[in-house]
C-alpha cells in the first residue's frame, strides 16, 4: 500500500447517520460516526467530522494541502425526491405531448384499487415546443424558435431557473434539443438538462422523466456539494459516489447519478472486503439508522436501468439494490390488533427512545430492551447537556406501557421479541426477492453483514434464510464508507442503437463501443486519471423481437454474443429464447480507472 503524506476521508452521509473514515499520513484508519443532524452542535456532519478527525477548532479554517482527498456518498438528491424539496423546473417538451409524462406508463400499481391516485409531477409548467421530428430525422414540424423564446421567458420571469428539455425522437436525432438548450443558456436558466445527454435511449416517457428528476435535484445537490467544497478549501479533491458504483469529481456529479450515492458505496465494500476474505458469491446486507438495503453479489456488480425511486421513474445505470423501510430507527407501531415496524423512522433528530431526545419507541430500543445493546459499552450520545450513556430506563418504561397497553399478558420483553421477530422477517424477506425469487441458492452464499445495526441482526437473518456463513469485516459498522475509500473512478457511457444483431450492425456496435471508449477516458483524463490507467468494458443489450425486456452480454463477435443472450435468457426467465429475431437495443461502455490500494482495516 501507498501511503500518501496528506490526509484521505472517505465519508457516507445516510439518513440517521454520517459515517467517516479517516486515513492520516501514517496510514492507518480512523472511525467516527455522527448524527447526520445536528443542528444543536454542526450544520454538515460530513464537513464536522472530517473537522473532528483533524482537531481544528470551531471556526478554524482546514489548513492548505493538509487534506489530499475526501471521497464520499450523500443522500441530498434522494432526500429532495422524498421531500419533494428540488428545484421547480419547466419541461420542454414537443408540443401535443404535454401530458405525456403525467400519462406514463399507465401502470397500475394496486391492481382492484378503483380510485387510482396519481403522483404529483416534479415539473411546475410546461412548454410546448413547436418542432416534430420523425424517427428517421426528417423534419415535419420546423423548429419555432421565435415561440420557444417566449415561452421559456415568461417561466424565467415566473422564478423558474431549471428547464427539462425533452422532445420527440431526440435522443437520436438531437439537433432541436440542442438548439433549445442554446436558447436557454441565453435567457439565463441555470440547470438545463436534456435528454439526449441525460438518458439517450428510446421511449419518450422514461427518458423524459430522468431529464426531469436531473433537473429537479442537480441544482440541490449542487448547492451541497459547493458548500462542502467551501469548507474544505482549495487543494482537497473532492469525489462523489455515483449511483452506479463509481467515484466521480465533484463538478461532474449530477442529480440523476446520485440517487444511491451512499448504497452505492455499500456494494463496493461488500463485493471488495468479501473479495479480500475469499469469498467470490455474497448477499449484501446493509442495516442502517432508517432502512436495510440488500444486494446480490457473484463477482460482478449487477446494475439496472429502470427503475422507482422515492416514487419517481429514473432510466438511469443503478447498482440492483432493494431497500426495505427496516432500519434500528425504524418506529414500532400497535393498532390494536397487529404489530408493525416502520416504515417511518425516528431519523437522527429526535431519533430512538434511548437517544435522550424524547423520540419514539423503535428497532433500536427492542435490542436496548432485550439485552443485545449495553448502554455501558455504546459511544456515548453527545447533546445539548453533554456526553451521556444510552437511556435504557426510557426504554424500559416505554415498552412496559405499550405491554399494559396491548394487554393480552406479554411482558415488555416478549412485546419486544415480537417487534423484532417482524424487523427480521421484512429484511428476510427482502434478501428473498433478490435471491430465491431470482433462481440463486442462498446455501452457496456467504452473509456479508454491515451497516450500523447489521451486527445486531446478522445471525438471526441468516437464520431465517437457512444460510450458514455469516460474515463480518472489521470495519462493518462503517462499510459504506469505507467503500468509498475502495471504490474506482467510472465513467458510464450508453447509446441507442434499436437495428437488427447481424454482422453489419455488428461492426456499427464496435464502432459506437470505440466512441464512447474514447469519450470515457477523455472525461477520466480531466478529472485527473492517466489514460494508462483505464479499462474498458463494453456491454451489448439484446432483446427478441417484438419483446421489450433487453440483456446485457459482453461484446464480442456475433457467435459468441448469441450464445451469451441464450444463456441469459434461459438464467432470466426459465426457457430459452426461440427463433425470433435479435434486436441491438444499445451499446453500454464502462471506462474504469485504477482501483486503489485495498487499505487494511487497521
Amino acid at each position: 500500500m501507498t501511503v500518501s503524506r496528506q490526509w484521505q476521508f472517505w465519508i457516507d452521509r445516510g439518513g440517521t447517520f454520517t459515517d467517516v473514515v479517516a486515513r492520516p499520513p501514517d496510514g492507518r484508519l480512523l472511525v467516527s460516526k455522527l448524527l447526520s443532524e445536528n443542528p444543536e452542535q454542526y450544520e454538515d456532519a460530513a464537513v464536522e467530522g472530517v473537522r473532528r478527525c483533524l482537531g481544528l477548532a470551531p471556526g478554524q479554517a482546514l489548513p492548505e494541502g493538509l487534506v489530499e482527498a475526501v471521497k464520499m456518498g450523500t443522500t441530498v438528491a434522494t432526500n429532495a425526491l422524498l421531500e419533494r424539496a428540488g428545484e421547480p423546473v419547466l419541461l420542454a417538451i414537443t408540443k401535443g405531448f404535454a401530458d405525456a409524462l403525467r400519462i406514463g406508463s399507465q401502470a397500475r400499481p394496486d391492481l382492484f384499487a378503483r380510485r387510482i391516485l396519481l403522483p404529483d409531477m416534479l415539473y411546475a409548467a410546461v412548454a410546448e415546443v413547436e418542432e416534430r421530428l420523425d424517427a428517421e430525422g426528417r423534419v415535419l414540424v420546423p423548429l419555432d424558435l421565435a415561440a420557444a423564446r417566449a415561452s421559456f421567458a415568461a417561466a424565467f420571469a415566473a422564478g423558474l431557473r431549471a428547464v427539462a428539455i425533452v422532445l420527440l425522437h431526440g435522443w437520436r436525432h438531437p439537433a432541436h434539443e440542442q438548439a433549445l438548450a442554446r436558447l436557454a443558456a441565453e435567457i439565463g436558466f441555470s440547470q438545463i438538462s436534456v435528454s439526449h445527454q441525460v438518458s439517450p435511449l428510446m421511449k419518450l416517457v422514461p427518458r423524459g422523466d430522468t431529464t426531469v428528476v436531473d433537473a429537479y435535484t442537480s441544482p440541490v445537490l449542487r448547492r451541497y456539494v459547493d458548500r462542502v467544497a467551501r469548507h474544505l478549501g482549495g487543494g482537497t479533491r473532492l469525489l462523489f459516489m455515483q449511483s452506479n458504483g463509481g467515484l466521480t469529481e465533484a463538478a461532474a456529479f449530477q442529480g440523476r447519478d446520485a440517487l444511491l450515492s451512499g448504497p452505492a458505496g455499500g456494494v463496493v465494500g461488500a463485493a471488495r472486503t468479501a473479495a479480500q476474505a475469499g469469498l467470490g458469491k455474497i448477499i449484501g446486507f446493509d442495516m442502517g439508522g432508517t432502512s436495510t438495503d440488500v444486494c446480490h453479489y457473484d463477482g460482478a456488480y449487477e446494475r439496472v436501468f429502470d427503475s422507482q425511486v422515492a416514487g419517481v421513474r429514473v432510466q438511469t445505470p443503478m447498482m440492483h439494490i432493494h431497500t426495505v423501510a427496516a432500519g434500528g430507527g425504524s418506529i414500532l407501531h400497535y393498532d390494536g390488533q397487529r404489530f408493525r415496524v416502520g416504515p417511518d423512522s425516528a431519523g437522527a433528530n429526535p431519533g430512538p427512545a434511548c437517544y435522550r431526545r424524547g423520540g419514539p419507541l423503535t428497532v433500536t430500543d427492542c435490542n436496548v430492551m432485550l439485552g443485545k445493546i449495553q448502554p455501558a459499552f455504546f459511544p456515548a450520545l453527545f447533546g445539548p447537556d453533554g456526553a451521556q450513556p444510552l437511556d435504557a430506563e426510557a426504554v424500559r418504561d416505554g415498552f412496559a406501557a405499550l405491554a399494559a397497553g396491548i394487554g393480552d399478558g406479554r411482558g415488555p420483553e416478549a412485546v419486544a421479541e415480537g417487534f423484532l421477530a417482524i424487523a427480521v422477517d421484512n429484511m428476510a424477506q427482502a434478501i428473498r426477492r433478490i435471491s430465491v425469487q431470482r433462481g440463486y441458492d442462498l446455501a452457496d452464499y456467504a452473509l456479508n453483514c454491515f451497516g450500523g445495526a447489521g451486527g445486531q441482526h446478522a445471525c438471526l437473518v441468516a437464520d431465517a434464510l437457512g444460510m450458514d456463513l455469516v460474515f463480518l469485516h472489521p470495519l462493518a459498522g462503517v462499510l459504506s464508507a469505507y467503500g468509498m475509500g475502495l471504490a474506482e473512478q467510472r465513467v458510464l457511457r450508453q447509446r441507442a442503437l434499436e437495428r437488427p444483431l447481424d454482422d453489419a450492425g455488428l461492426e456499427q456496435a464496435l464502432d459506437v463501443a470505440d466512441a464512447l471508449t474514447a469519450q470515457g477516458r477523455d472525461e477520466l483524463f480531466r478529472q485527473g486519471v492517466p489514460v494508462f490507467a483505464c479499462g474498458a468494458e463494453a456491454r451489448l443489450y439484446l432483446r427478441r423481437q417484438g419483446s421489450d425486456s433487453a440483456l446485457a452480454v459482453d461484446l464480442a463477435d456475433r457467435r459468441t454474443v448469441e450464445a451469451a443472450f441464450a444463456e441469459a435468457h434461459r438464467r432470466q426467465f426459465g426457457f430459452g429464447p426461440g427463433a425470433e429475431a435479435l434486436v441491438m437495443a444499445a451499446v453500454e461502455v464502462e471506462v474504469i480507472g485504477a482501483a486503489p490500494d485495498a487499505a487494511p482495516p487497521f
